[in-house]
């Protein structure tokens, strides 16, 4: 028996598409058999918290291995279908760094670069995209920082019309 489990176990750890710490699976596979001592004991779903206790673990450690071993899951994965399109695992992932408004604003601020001079579009980057000083960017191109200011003030103005 404990043969025939160490080559089902091999198996498993070879064939696995992602490689998990030998240490972190045996960490998730003792916190899966308190799950299931403790799920029959409360007669409930044990907690992180609980199961960690139960096997002398910190809860994120014992958190961290369970999900080292769930199987990956594709984004295109319909989770829901009736009738219509599918509603994919993609549909249901969201960015909270990035939202349609700021992608909306990203392409208005490109279409009014576009429609800059070469020398004032060169100043808006230098100034607001690698965040450089009016002093900076006139030593750069050449020109005094008075001039700098005007023509980034002007610049500023002409895309105000466009975003």
């Amino acid at each position: 028996m404990p043969m025939i489990v160490g080559e089902i176990r091999r198996y498993l750890r070879d064939n696995n598409p992602i490689r998990v710490s030998r240490s972190l699976r045996d960490l998730a596979y003792r916190a899966l058999r308190a799950r299931e001592s403790l799920t029959y004991q409360l007669g409930r779903e044990p907690e992180i918290a609980e199961i960690a206790r139960e096997i002398g673990e910190e809860p994120e450690s014992v958190g961290f291995a369970m999900d080292a071993i769930q199987d990956p899951v594709s984004l295109f994965e319909p989770i829901y279908q009736e009738g219509g399109d599918p509603i994919c695992v993609m549909d249901q992932v969201r960015d909270d760094r990035v939202d349609a408004d700021d992608w909306v604003r990203d392409l208005a601020l490109k279409q009014a670069m576009t429609r800059l001079s070469e020398r004032e579009a060169g100043i808006i980057e230098r100034r607001y995209f690698e965040g450089r000083t009016q002093m900076e960017v006139a030593e750069e191109i050449g020109i005094s920082q008075a001039q700098v200011s005007r023509l980034e003030k002007a610049a500023l103005r002409q895309m105000k019309k466009y975003v």
